[in-house]
Parts: structure tokens; C-alpha cells; sequence
């Protein structure tokens, strides 16, 4: 039952931290490796504009503790993750090898931020929920 309670929200710098480092360590990967360096660019591209969505969203929605902010919150992360593909999409029809360097090196990143947030969260130790608001009866 300890796994079902809810936990406060871990920090997300390191988990954003982690994944910038793998984008800029599959840099030299690319290098050495010979491929195509826009590859690597469009993964990076990719992954900040997903990292500044995220930043925007997190500031208009998680932060409030009301229906309006968790609806915001929740459609930005579904809607982040349709914009990513239709431009992956969008460039695959061009570039097919461009849009897969890409994809690959925004998966990685994006793993392991995903790893890293999942592991903080439930490393973390269960909070009590807060009790809903009773309403005031003295003043009827």
C-alpha cells in the first residue's frame, strides 16, 4: 500500500540536468561515429523546446493546486508529446535518417530524465494527503 501513497513532487532540475547531459554527451558519439551532425541537432532541438514546453506548463499548471491547473498540466503532456512526433513525422518524410538521429537522441534523453524523476519520486517517503476543506458551520 506504501507504493499507492502519494508522495510530494521531487525537484525536477536533476532529472532535466541528466537528460541535457546525455544530449550533450551523444554529441561526440556523433563525431566519432561518423553520422550527421544535424541528427544530433534536431535531438537537441527537440529535447529543449520539450524542456521549455515543460517549463511553461509546469509554472501555468502544476504549481496550482486546483481542477484548472491539473487539467492545464495534463494537457500540455499530452499535447507536448503530439507535437513531438508530427515534427519528427514532418521530417521522417523528408530526411527519413535525419528524423531517426533525432528521435533516438531525444529518446535517450528523455529515458533517462523519465528514470531518474520515477526513481526520486518513489525514493521519496509518503506524505499525508491533504483533507479536503470542511465547510464553516458556526456562521449558518
Amino acid at each position: 500500500m506504501a507504493l499507492l501513497s502519494p508522495r510530494p513532487l521531487p525537484d525536477r532540475r536533476l532529472p532535466m540536468v541528466a537528460g541535457g547531459l546525455i544530449v550533450a554527451l551523444a554529441l561526440p558519439v556523433f563525431f566519432i561515429a561518423g553520422w550527421d551532425a544535424r541528427g544530433w541537432a534536431l535531438g537537441a532541438v527537440l529535447w529543449a523546446g520539450a524542456q521549455a514546453l515543460g517549463y511553461v506548463l509546469n509554472r501555468a499548471g502544476i504549481g496550482a493546486p486546483s481542477l484548472q491547473g491539473s487539467g492545464v498540466a495534463a494537457f500540455g503532456m499530452m499535447s507536448r508529446g503530439v507535437v513531438l512526433m508530427i515534427a519528427v513525422i514532418a521530417i521522417a518524410a523528408v530526411d527519413p535518417s535525419l528524423a531517426v538521429a533525432g528521435a533516438v537522441v531525444y529518446a535517450l534523453a528523455f529515458t533517462l530524465e523519465l528514470a531518474l524523476s520515477l526513481t526520486l519520486y518513489f525514493s521519496g517517503s509518503p506524505g499525508t494527503p491533504t483533507p479536503p476543506p470542511t465547510p464553516d458551520r458556526g456562521h449558518q
